[in-house]
């Protein structure tokens, strides 16, 4: 059941893969793990080798940021991937008592606000290309 909007930091967020890039980062990453907190639109961003990587790093994430800002994780949405549908994750969100939601297959509508956000890192990117004069291969 989507919850439409959340009255509190991590109460609900959003997760996307974007990638594979064309150009290999100077560390090899070629995939970009975006998640967005729906309350205040934070956004994290963290560069990832192949989306094989994407639950250690979601796990990881989802560890430290509840330390940090000392509130538990209540909801993640996600798309249909298979970097997010799968037995380590399930199995990790089943055993801290967190709801995944998936988007219906092909309805990138259903998880706009991490999309929208891919499109503005992006687009972002794409500026500061233009801006240091290099080649614009986004």
């Amino acid at each position: 059941k989507p919850v439409l909007n959340s009255r509190q930091r991590l109460h609900l967020l959003h997760m996307d893969l974007c990638g594979p890039m064309r150009i290999t980062s100077i560390n090899g990453k070629r995939d970009i793990l975006v998640i967005v907190d729906d309350y205040s639109r934070y956004t994290w961003v963290h560069f990832l080798r192949s989306k094989d990587e994407a639950p250690a790093m979601i796990i990881m994430f989802l560890k430290r940021i509840t330390v940090l800002l000392q509130s538990p994780v209540i909801i993640i949405r996600t798309d249909n991937g298979t970097e997010f549908k799968n037995q380590v994750l399930k199995e990790y969100f089943d055993s801290v008592g967190i709801p995944h939601q998936m988007s219906s297959v092909r309805t990138p509508q259903q998880n706009e606000v991490v999309e929208r956000r891919n499109q503005m890192l992006v687009e972002a990117a794409r500026t500061m290309l233009i801006f240091s004069r290099a080649p614009l291969i986004l």
